[in-house]
């Protein structure tokens, strides 16, 4: 479980109770869909004829432009994690991350996991003796893209979040 037990209110859009404006919902998904983007070669490398990962990161980027509904998109990401079922290592993680960021519409502490499980992905991708400065590498990939409006938000969702997240965030 990569959520916390209880749901902090920056991550609650203002509608229904928390602080979360809709246009940093909207920018937590980009960042998702970003992080997820960047691994999603490790899926296809494997499954180059399933569309699902890569749909799920499009589902997200079209519901930040309202083209989609928040279903529409959380439905795409079961679908990505349904891709990664009969997978294992990067493959598996980068279809994770995929349908993380999806879910961001429905629950904007998603962004987290498309994170970390792209770090995930980008370890399991290198060899053994290289992984966890994979992980390292990836983590300051992702933190170079977050938007500054959003960034500490972020920064301090992965301190408090770090332990559940297979501590991939030490970076």
């Amino acid at each position: 479980m990569i959520l916390p037990k209880k749901r902090d209110p920056r991550f609650i859009t203002e509608r229904r109770g928390g602080t979360l404006t809709d246009d940093d919902h909207h920018l937590l998904a980009q960042w998702a869909a970003d992080c997820a983007q960047h691994v999603l070669h490790l899926f296809e490398e494997v499954q180059p004829d399933d569309d699902r990962p890569r749909r799920a990161i499009d589902s997200a980027r079209a519901w930040t432009r309202g083209e989609i509904t928040m279903t529409q998109s959380r439905a795409a990401g079961g679908h990505a994690m349904a891709a990664a079922r009969d997978l294992s290592g990067a493959a598996r993680h980068a279809a994770f991350a995929a349908g993380q960021a999806a879910a961001v519409a429905h629950v904007a502490a998603h962004e987290l996991g498309a994170a970390a499980y792209a770090i995930k992905a980008a370890r399991a991708a290198a060899p053994a003796d290289q992984a966890e400065a994979a992980g390292r590498l990836e983590c300051k990939w992702q933190r170079a893209q977050l938007p500054d409006a959003i960034r500490d938000l972020v920064l301090d969702d992965q301190r408090l979040r770090n332990e559940i997240c297979w501590s991939v965030f030490d970076c």
